[in-house]
């Protein structure tokens, strides 16, 4: 709902979305409730997101499509992201909260979530994230204990030789404003036009309407090839 919430109330109407789910009732009757992503389907990975919902009532677009009879005040909510769920995994008592005893995995965010503005709960970031007692990311003030990234997996990843996804590291860049990609390029043969300089192909204007020229209406051979 946070996410598609305007598309639920354009097709179902207001009154429908005002208790789905009804998070405050459930937990009012004592059922077993906790927060999470559902992330790589239909939301991210990213818990402030959730956190802003549960107590905001609005859509990351803004759309207040809750009463303030089923939102969550701040730490119910964050108590359903940590200490909530450990029921569901059978690790009460084993994680979920900062004491002696339970696993250290806990972050330091840049603002207080308790005191900042609900406008700004969703853009909440972590500055330093440990993992079993051990530093896995640092940035603001922890930085200098941050640690450098593994190196992609697998091995044979292209992300390991030009720097970055889709070659954005800078050989891909250098690579991309050549005048002529023969070296690493797979076409069958160079446009006449372009010869091998795809991006110029790909973003120029095409004259499609000369259906006898090398381009046709298909444009050019860089493309198809």
């Amino acid at each position: 709902m946070a996410y598609q919430g305007e598309y639920f109330v354009e097709r179902y109407g207001l009154g429908a979305a005002e208790a789905t789910p009804p998070v405050a009732r459930m937990l009012e009757k004592g059922v077993k409730v906790s927060a999470g992503t559902d992330a790589t389907r239909v939301a991210s990975y990213n818990p402030w997101v959730s956190l802003a919902w549960l107590v905001t009532g609005r859509t990351v677009g803004g759309l207040r499509i809750y009463p303030q009879r089923n939102c969550l005040d701040r730490e119910t909510a964050l108590r359903m992201w940590t200490e909530n769920v450990t029921w569901f995994s059978n690790e009460e008592g084993k994680k979920g909260r900062i004491e002696a005893g339970q696993l250290a995995d806990l972050i330091v965010p840049d603002r207080d979530y308790f005191a900042c503005a609900e406008s700004e709960i969703a853009d909440t970031v972590s500055e330093l994230t440990i993992v079993g007692g051990r530093i896995v990311y640092a940035a603001g003030i922890f930085a200098s204990l941050d640690a450098p990234p593994p190196p992609a997996m697998p091995d044979w990843s292209p992300v390991r030789r030009f720097g970055g996804y889709a070659a954005w590291g800078e050989q891909g860049r250098e690579r991309m404003h050549r005048p002529q990609l023969d070296e690493a390029c797979g076409c069958a043969s160079a446009c006449s036009v372009h010869g091998h300089d795809h991006s110029r192909a790909w973003t120029g204007t095409v004259p499609v309407h000369d259906l006898k020229s090398f381009w046709g209406a298909l444009g050019c051979s860089c493309f198809a090839f």
